[in-house]
């Protein structure tokens, strides 16, 4: 039975090696969009069929409409359905051709209207994401020293990622709280050091219809939202957002103070809510929404979202990984 076992094993390992070398596109990717955003495709094949999902900027990781092979390149194709100032939705068709020069794609896009008109020419390259190691031994990772990143006294150590932007983050009574006004978009905030893996504790309260989120290194977004009594979704309270759903629902209703444990190891991350291991030790495939960068391999900050609603966080302490 274990020689069978090996024998399905190694086949099943030849056939996946085997497309990926016949289709070099295969794989993910980590993209450089125009205006130095941070995208990700991920191109696989199942069923003898090539699929494709993709993460441009901000939201969400959605579907392709269609991905293909020609000649020596891809060609990927995105539908959009934006309104106009009149309320109508409209269908913006997006192509993207990719050439591949080693583990380094080179991108053309392309939109074209419903008339077929065509706008937004733009370049952008992409490198290929190596594979992701195994998973780590959480029982025999060495943390070091506790470092408290938020002093809960002031904003030292932490800046606006834009230092245009409104700042609704203050301090009072040991909260770092963030309030902001209806119809304007206010600032994320970053911490001046930056991380590479580590375990992050902290407390968080939700108000009305809060949606943050805690960056972590700056590129992996776990998802603060007011979320009680909803089924568990990836995009619900303590999810990786887009990416990685809760096991189970662990929220604690709209204005009680909720703990978060959160390690980062090895691009595999496990998040406790409220004593509850909701995402244990999974692999993150790539950046999500609202990145700072698509490169998974230097330290980043500890970044808070606060463009959207109101949020209060406090006791933050952080222990880096020793290698």
């Amino acid at each position: 039975m274990k020689k069978s076992l090996c024998l399905i094993a190694a086949l099943s390992l030849a056939v996946t090696v085997s497309a990926a070398s016949k289709n070099p596109f295969i794989g993910r990717w980590a993209l450089t969009l125009p205006g130095d955003r941070a995208g990700w495709l991920g191109v696989e094949e199942k069923d003898g069929k090539l699929q494709a999902s993709v993460l441009w900027g901000g939201g969400s990781v959605v579907p392709v409409a269609s991905v293909k092979v020609e000649g020596n390149k891809l060609i990927v194709t995105r539908i959009q359905k934006p309104k106009g100032k009149d309320g109508k939705e409209r269908t913006v068709t997006e192509t993207l051709t990719a050439t591949l020069d080693g583990d380094t794609l080179k991108l053309t896009t392309v939109k074209r209207n419903e008339a077929g008109k065509e706008s937004d020419h733009a370049e952008l390259t992409g490198k290929r994401i190596p594979p992701l190691p195994a998973r780590p031994n959480l029982k025999k990772v060495k943390f070091g020293k506790p470092v408290t990143i938020f002093n809960g006294k002031d904003l030292t150590g932490w800046r606006l990622i834009n230092p245009a932007a409104p700042n609704g983050w203050s301090v009072q009574d040991g909260v770092l709280m963030n309030r902001v006004e209806k119809d304007k978009r206010f600032g994320n905030l970053r911490t001046d050091q930056e991380f590479e893996d580590f375990n992050l504790k902290l407390e968080v309260r939700t108000q009305e219809k809060s949606n943050s989120g805690i960056y972590l290194r700056g590129i992996y977004e776990v998802q603060i939202a007011e979320s009680y009594g909803k089924p568990v979704d990836s995009h619900n309270m303590g999810a990786i957002y887009s990416r990685l759903t809760p096991a189970v629902a662990a929220e604690k209703p709209i204005g009680e103070w909720q703990t978060l444990d959160i390690t980062l190891v090895d691009r595999h991350v496990t998040v406790i809510l409220n004593g509850k291991t909701i995402i244990a030790n999974q692999p993150l495939l790539g950046v999500t929404g609202g990145a700072l960068t698509a490169d998974e391999f230097k330290p980043g900050p500890i970044f808070l979202q606060g463009d959207h609603t109101n949020i209060d966080y406090r006791n933050m302490v952080l222990r880096p990984v020793v290698k």
